[in-house]
């Protein structure tokens, strides 16, 4: 026993530094007789009840038919959850998360607990490291479910397929299933039955979610006739939701992406592997992704975790990549979260001798670390594939180049899904017609938010979404009391009016949203209902609009089409040219298609450099890459004789990198880039200038 203690205490103090992150993380019938439409509430079969469901099996408390087709304006209806986690089980050595969505052998093989668990939890070290506690409960899953699903239960199954399939009937029509796995926590963790290579996890999780589509589908008669729709094009995907099925979309949420470590600042992936990487995921139906997650990698720098957590994340950076975050002054108003001011005392203590978690000055909370090359290459390789960019959890300074790109190329595959960005970016997502969710908070927080940011909806006609990250091991909103003053009164209407809603019965357990808080995810619809009461119909009703809009950005992003640069190969002139011996800072070089040629000024104000197009062309979009030296004042100005001049666009706020500037369209054949105060000691120096016509 007292070498057991030891181990486990061991075991605690490691993974106290790594598995805390995941706090914020993320995001064929059995043997017997089947049973027709078991468990709906309806004595009568529809569309949407299986021929035959496994028997015993979870009941779905819903009743109605779910809503097809779309509205009078032509717009498919229903709920998106941008953001969650279905395979997470089989993620980070298969025993991290105890449970399955499904088992070819039935539900009491499907939510089972892990067996280190029995028979009361004592070694259950995740559960108490995420759940404080001693880890002890109780182990049995089907058919008593005692201690667990709970809201606050952070190792056990969330989302077994009867309660994504209640989600459904209660009105969702968007899944986005991202699969995900940390190497350095399968690692470090000692219950594990498989190895720790992130895209070997990844591939498992993708061929897990096809059988699930599978699983469902024989119970309604065969291939293709299944709620359950995997989609890999904008398109397929309306046609599920107009058939009043749910639209499953794949994504990856890694730390690690192509084997993009990054040790000592040095990458350990290079750009051919990350094209490798991207063309399979893409062939295992991926559409959307994360390029960075809690770990600075070779991509990108992380958005921190605060205080205590951030410490412990910090020391695990350390751990895995050789280097803890470096931070620096902000250089706008957008800022990571401040972080490492907290001590973690079981963390820190797993630090080489004379090593300590750095202090941090108060007034620089931005992570030092942007998007790298490789990590530019990376989004400019999403764009030519036509996927969507993840940006949460990337530092400010990533996720701001990051949009630099996407807005030089008017790409809208740009989602925030579960709020883990900067919430003053929110427009700038909504200008380039990507989409935003919100983490699945409370009734009151969730209500809140989305109302502080309601305006913006309306000015940009767009829905909302909810990520609900279940299995992410993040925590869902708890219970707010049967004592309440507006409780969830059941049953209840969906939000399309056409189903009854009543409370979830699984084996022997019976959930209610006002007292167990969202358990699992088949309290999705509870939830919603929940968010009326407190929120009221505005915000349900901007949330039921979600599932148009997180498919216009999809369809947009599949129809964008890379614009021809006016101005390439075009002959340019200057007000002046920096003399150098060695290299040519010319005009011309601004405009060679070569970013590592640049054309650099005099070191003085009022400079500019014009560009001839050839002939006179409509002009929407110029695109700036600066140099060090870039404009803090400046304006675009458009000539169709080279005599008279139009300013058509402006700045004296500029801060450098990749800039761009739309405008009405005006016919123009020169361009003149105007510099009226310099950002820098030095002069004005441009590496590219792109000239559009859309």
């Amino acid at each position: 026993m007292n070498q057991l203690a030891h181990s486990r205490g061991r075991l605690v103090t490691v993974l106290s530094l790594l598995l805390t992150l995941l706090a914020m993380v993320l995001a064929a019938p059995a043997p017997g007789a089947p049973a027709a439409a078991a468990g709906s509430g309806t004595g009568t079969a529809g569309w949407w009840d299986p021929v035959a469901r496994p028997a015993p099996d979870s009941q779905i408390n819903v009743t109605g038919e779910p809503f097809k087709g779309t509205d009078a304006q032509g717009q498919v209806r229903g709920f998106v959850d941008a953001h969650t986690h279905l395979m997470a089980n089989e993620a980070f050595g298969g025993r991290l998360i105890c449970g399955k969505s499904f088992s070819d052998q039935g539900i009491a093989d499907a939510l089972k607990d892990c067996p280190e668990h029995y028979p009361d939890g004592t070694l259950a070290i995740f559960d108490y490291i995420t759940n404080g506690g001693d880890g002890h409960h109780d182990p049995v899953g089907w058919p008593t479910f005692k201690d667990w699903p709970a809201h606050d239960s952070l190792t056990h199954q969330q989302s077994y397929y009867a309660w994504v399939e209640r989600a459904w009937r209660g009105g969702q029509r968007v899944l986005v299933n991202d699969l995900v796995t940390n190497g350095v926590i399968c690692s470090v963790y000692f219950f594990k039955d498989r190895g720790c290579d992130e895209m070997t996890s990844i591939r498992l999780q993708a061929r897990k979610t096809y059988e699930l589509q599978a699983y469902i589908d024989t119970m309604y008669g065969g291939p293709g006739k299944g709620w359950f729709r995997i989609v890999t094009d904008s398109a397929q995907a309306r046609e599920v939701v107009q058939q009043g099925k749910l639209a499953v979309v794949l994504g990856v949420e890694t730390s690690e992406p192509f084997g993009c470590k990054q040790i000592l600042d040095i990458p350990q992936c290079s750009k051919e592997d990350i094209d490798r990487g991207l063309d399979e995921l893409y062939g295992l139906g991926v559409r959307s992704m994360f390029l960075c997650h809690k770990f600075d990698n070779a991509l990108c720098g992380v958005r921190f975790d605060e205080g205590g957590l951030g410490t412990a994340i910090n020391v695990g950076q350390f751990l895995s990549t050789g280097t803890f975050w470096k931070t620096e002054k902000c250089a706008g108003p957008q800022h990571d979260n401040p972080i490492g001011l907290a001590p973690a005392l079981a963390a820190q203590k797993d630090l080489p001798a004379g090593v300590a978690v750095p202090s941090y000055a108060a007034d620089a909370q931005c992570n030092s670390r942007g998007l790298t090359d490789l990590g530019e290459y990376a989004v400019r390789g999403m764009v030519k594939r036509k996927m969507m960019l993840e940006v949460d959890h990337m530092s400010v300074k990533a996720a701001g180049r990051a949009f630099d790109i996407l807005e030089s190329q008017s790409y809208p595959g740009v989602i925030s899904s579960h709020s883990w960005m900067d919430l003053d970016w929110i427009e700038r997502v909504y200008k380039l017609g990507g989409f935003v969710a919100q983490y699945m908070n409370g009734a009151e927080g969730f209500s809140a938010e989305a109302k502080r940011t309601d305006a913006l909806r309306d000015k940009y006609h767009v829905g909302y979404g909810y990520g609900t990250d279940m299995n992410g091991v993040g925590g869902w909103p708890g219970p707010r009391g049967a004592d309440t003053p507006n409780p969830v009164h059941y049953p209840f209407r969906s939000a399309d009016g056409g189903s009854l809603i009543d409370r979830q019965t699984t084996g022997q357990r019976t959930w209610d949203i006002n007292t167990d808080g969202a358990a699992h995810y088949g309290l999705v619809p509870d939830w919603i209902e929940d968010i009326r009461q407190v929120g009221g119909q505005d915000v349900v009703d901007d949330l039921f609009r979600g599932a148009e809009s997180y498919l216009d950005t999809w369809g947009a992003t599949e129809h964008h089409q890379a614009s021809v640069d006016l101005a390439a190969g075009s002959s340019a002139s200057a007000s002046s040219s920096e003399w150098n011996p060695f290299t040519s800072y010319a005009p011309g070089r601004a405009v060679d298609g070569n970013t590592g040629t640049r054309w650099a000024s005099d070191w003085s104000d009022d400079q500019w450099l014009r560009i001839d197009l050839g002939s006179t062309a409509v002009v929407k979009r110029v695109t700036l890459d600066w140099e060090r030296a870039y404009g803090r004042a400046y304006r675009i100005e458009v000539s169709t004789d080279g005599t008279t001049w139009q300013s058509v666009w402006s700045t004296d706020s500029g801060d450098g990198g990749l800039d761009t500037a739309q405008f009405a369209g005006v016919p123009a054949r020169q361009i003149r880039i105007h510099g009226l105060r310099r950002g820098t000691d030095w002069g004005y120096s441009l590496h590219e200038v792109g000239v559009y016509s859309t």
